[in-house]
């Protein structure tokens, strides 16, 4: 910190240090004003005279309530005022006492509103200037009285425009504070939809890919001794399974590296171009699956289609998770007016059937159910989930083609 700064900081820290130094330097100027004569005598343009000691007592008055101009601006104001006043009726009219009322004056107008600076500087203006025309020894005419008003103008002009100024500054750094507090509150927002939205997409992989590697190990430990070509076709759909759980767990955890890490994902969201797909890894886990579509030649947002692909993903890892062993699953995707309708429909129940029977999560499950109406809502859309009439479970989203929320999902 340079000296400069230093002897700056030390005098906001030190006002009334700050106003005593002001003050000694106004009372050296007007005593130093009162000992010139600007008329001079026997035509004299300068000349030289003493004042008397009532106006040097008056100047010391006036210049030591300036050290109290910020703590009582008012105040100083009409003490500076008055001593003005008996100096240009009793006094020597050309001892510049009202300049202290001249720096008293601005002091109010700088610290006051425009309505107030208004009312006391015309008031200043014109009790001073009207007493020392009417009342003071000199013509009326005279270039002192004529200073008088020129001086006290100034000084409310001066102190309004440094309030405005002072004033535009303070809303400028105000309004680029709270700029910056909206920025940091939007980017708090913007992670922590991007962590939901990253935690619902790993549960997603996971919980898909997981559920068919358990489902083919077990089936790979119950014929391993009798048929031990099934257990290795089991086991290869094991190794299959992990494989794409690696890729997607890869693809999804890599949109946390930075944009230009050459290792960042680059494959596509997948989305319904995919669900054939996504049926055969569960017909190869032993799931017989049926997909039924009616929506060919529909151009999806990325974000609904993503939505729809993981809707129908979590709806058939909960088929196989619980409907049992002898449950079907059928899945169709339906062009309804503006909307998509995506619904998933299972027979059960079987022996891990959850409470109400067919292919819902048990009691104390997962997240699954949850997360696929957190998405589908997000987009503008419904999804339900239950039991069907005589048996099953039933999961229905309607998704609109057109969202008007922000696609997060567009860039997975």
């Amino acid at each position: 910190m340079s000296t400069r700064d230093r002897t700056r900081h030390w005098l906001r820290a030190h006002p009334l240090a700050l106003d005593a130094a002001l003050a000694t330097g106004v009372l050296a100027c007007i005593v130093a004003g009162s000992f010139v004569d600007p008329h001079g005598e026997n035509g004299a343009t300068w000349g030289a005279r003493t004042p008397n000691a009532l106006s040097l007592t008056l100047m010391v008055l006036g210049a030591a309530a300036l050290v109290f101009r910020r703590r009582a601006p008012r105040t100083v104001l009409a003490a500076t005022g008055a001593l003005s006043l008996v100096e240009l009726v009793t006094g020597d009219p050309r001892a510049p006492v009202v300049m202290s009322a001249v720096v008293a004056l601005y002091t109010v107008a700088s610290a006051t509103d425009r309505p107030t600076t208004w009312r006391v500087g015309l008031l200043t203006m014109t009790v001073l200037t009207g007493v020392a025309m009417l009342a003071g020894p000199l013509p009326w005419y005279a270039q002192e009285n004529l200073g008088i008003f020129a001086w006290t103008g100034m000084a409310a002009a001066g102190g309004d425009a440094v309030r405005s100024r002072r004033a535009v500054v303070h809303a400028i750094r105000e309004r680029a504070e709270r700029a910056e507090r909206t920025r940091e509150e939007e980017a708090r927002r913007r992670v922590a939809e991007e962590r939901l939205r990253i935690a619902r997409d790993l549960h997603d992989v996971v919980a898909h890919h997981i559920a068919l590697v358990n489902v083919q190990a077990g089936v790979a430990a119950h014929v391993m001794d009798k048929r031990p070509d099934q257990a290795k076709e089991a086991l290869a759909h094991v190794r299959e399974a992990s494989r794409s759980a690696l890729n997607e767990l890869r693809a999804t955890v890599g949109l946390l590296r930075q944009s230009g890490d050459p290792e960042a994902p680059t494959e596509p969201a997948p989305g319904l171009a995919r669900l054939d797909e996504l049926a055969d890894t569960f017909r190869n886990a032993g799931l017989p699956v049926e997909v039924a579509r009616s929506d060919h030649g529909t151009s999806l947002p990325a974000a609904v289609d993503l939505a729809a692909y993981r809707v129908i993903q979590e709806a058939l890892t909960n088929v196989q998770k619980h409907a049992g062993q002898e449950a079907k699953a059928e899945v169709s995707v339906v062009r309804v007016g503006p909307n998509v309708e995506v619904t998933v429909l299972d027979n059960g129940p079987g022996k891990d059937a959850g409470p109400e029977g067919g292919g819902g999560p048990k009691e104390g499950g997962g997240h699954g159910l949850l997360g696929m109406r957190e998405r589908v809502t997000a987009l503008g859309g419904t999804c339900t989930a239950g039991p069907r009439y005589g048996g099953g479970f039933r999961v229905h989203a309607i998704l609109p083609v057109k969202n008007r929320t922000p696609a997060l999902g567009d860039s997975v």
